[in-house]
């Protein structure tokens, strides 16, 4: 008997596999929706609308971005956990995949077993910035002047869990600081509210903040991870400025639902690895910062899950929770 039930799941095994080889013969035959799970103006939707143009030339279709903001990115990462797996559902993923879990009771999914990796596509530091009008000058000045005034700063975020905002609470905890957290959808929110002056601090990803940092609407104070950007060499680290040791490093990259063909899968790793290397994307997101990593679903899935296990330490540390 068990030996049929084995012969059964294997015969089926073979069919499945040999329909999604079939499928991806012919995939992809309409558009492909990307969703992005925060608001147009930040990283991921930057990054994901500098990718999705080269994408549809390899795929032969269109790519449209569809942003989803809300829950600590959890509304658009939902989306395509819950989306039928046939390739025409792809997620931007970002940090919090590997965040959320540390943070959040409840998250209604699970990105290792709901989602399927692609490709990691992006990896980029955070950069601590303030409005101009904050007399502190460099990191140290910073430190020193937050130190004198507990809790009366404030410092904007991508969301609770976010990479911006889990590099700030790193900072604090390293430098004996306290300061008001204050929450947006997006960075691209957060980085309109700190240069308008409503919040005086924010640690967006490179993306968002290089513009505002160039055009002087924004004054930079380093950034997040171990060696300079290549396109902000200017920029000091934070560890170089005063706080040994400090690193943090936001990444984006392609998903699909769980049980995507396979086929279907390479595909579009192999569509995406093609658009990331395209000189005109790496210069692209090179200038503001970002480095192109085009892994193997492998690669990336392993990525994932290492970065939970750093992340759930870090917040523990903290003692981080959603409101």
């Amino acid at each position: 008997m068990k030996t049929r039930r084995w012969q059964r799941a294997a015969a089926f095994a073979v069919s499945m596999a040999a329909a999604g080889a079939a499928c991806a013969q012919t995939y992809p035959t309409r558009s492909i929706r990307l969703v992005v799970p925060s608001s147009p103006g930040g990283g991921t939707d930057i990054s994901a609308r500098i990718v999705a143009p080269r994408l549809a030339e390899y795929l032969g279709q269109q790519v449209v971005v569809d942003n989803r903001p809300g829950a600590g990115t959890m509304i658009g990462s939902e989306i395509v956990a819950r989306a039928a797996p046939d390739g025409y559902t792809l997620l931007m993923g970002i940090s919090t995949l590997a965040i959320n879990p540390a943070i959040y009771r409840k998250v209604p999914y699970d990105a290792l077993r709901d989602l399927a990796p692609i490709s990691q596509a992006v990896s980029l530091p955070n950069v601590i910035v303030s409005h101009p009008s904050l007399p502190a000058k460099n990191l140290k000045e910073l430190i020193a002047f937050a130190r004198s005034r507990p809790g009366q700063l404030s410092f904007a975020s991508a969301g609770v869990g976010t990479s911006p905002h889990l590099s700030m609470e790193l900072l604090l905890v390293m430098a004996g600081l306290r300061m008001v957290h204050v929450p947006y959808k997006g960075s691209g929110p957060g980085a309109v509210d700190t240069v308008a002056g409503h919040v005086m601090l924010m640690a967006p990803n490179m993306l968002t903040a290089l513009p505002y940092i160039r055009n002087g609407r924004l004054h930079a104070y380093g950034v997040t991870s171990a060696r300079r950007a290549a396109g902000a060499a200017d920029i000091p680290t934070i560890a170089e400025s005063g706080v040994p040791g400090y690193e943090a490093v936001q990444w984006y990259g392609v998903l699909a639902p769980a049980g995507t063909p396979r086929a279907i899968i390479d595909r579009l790793h192999g569509a995406t690895v093609k658009a990331l290397q395209r000189t005109d994307v790496r210069e692209k997101l090179s200038t503001d910062g970002a480095e192109t990593i085009g892994s193997s679903p492998e690669e990336f899935g392993a990525y994932i899950k290492a970065e939970t296990v750093k992340w759930a330490k870090v917040v523990k540390s903290a003692g981080i929770a959603a409101d």
